[in-house]
């Protein structure tokens, strides 16, 4: 296997200097998947843009986490899983919203379970999505607008969640107590 490096500001390519001063600003430290991806500087960047694109949608906290989680969960990421346990956690979004999504049980409203179920659509139908799915979305109180919000959401994790796998990232320090793996 080819070992991808965790890079700093003394081995990243010059391109990637001012996206992990940004990555850095942004959450204290260089998180190990934006370390990975300063090997590709347009990566990198475009991670850091949909992510902040992602939260700038119209989905509340809960509602992002649904989609981030979900979409982690789905593709097994080992290390996206305990870093958004984290940072729903600083999102103060509810324990049993994060257990459920980790654990694949019924979440707490069926709002939430709608939305889940939505973005399972999409991803495991790669965009192709039936009518009633897109139907049970709509009557569950989204809109439109939020049917693209969650392709833009998997563009996100689709980014990191493969880096990820293709770099067997090690989770960060401050999230390795909630490491996680797909229940068989």
């Amino acid at each position: 296997m080819t070992n991808l490096t965790l890079h700093d500001k003394q081995s990243a390519p010059q391109e990637s200097h001012d996206l992990l001063d940004k990555s850095v600003k942004a959450f204290g430290r260089l998180p190990g998947l934006h370390a990975v991806m300063a090997e590709a500087p347009g990566l990198l960047e475009g991670y850091q843009r949909l992510h902040q694109l992602f939260l700038d949608s119209s989905f509340d906290d809960e509602e992002t986490t649904v989609v981030w989680q979900t979409i982690n969960v789905e593709h097994a990421c080992h290390y996206c899983v305990p870093a958004h346990t984290g940072i729903a956690k600083s999102m103060n979004v509810d324990d049993a919203i994060t257990d459920a999504l980790r654990n694949e049980t019924p979440l707490p409203t069926d709002r939430l379970e709608a939305l889940r179920d939505f973005t399972l659509a999409l991803v495991r139908g790669r965009g192709n999505v039936d009518d009633s799915a897109m139907k049970a979305f709509l009557d569950a109180g989204f809109t439109k607008r939020q049917i693209l919000e969650v392709v833009l959401g998997t563009a996100q994790k689709v980014m990191s969640n493969y880096t990820n796998h293709l770099a067997d990232t090690p989770i960060d320090k401050p999230f390795q107590k909630f490491e996680w793996h797909k229940a068989d």
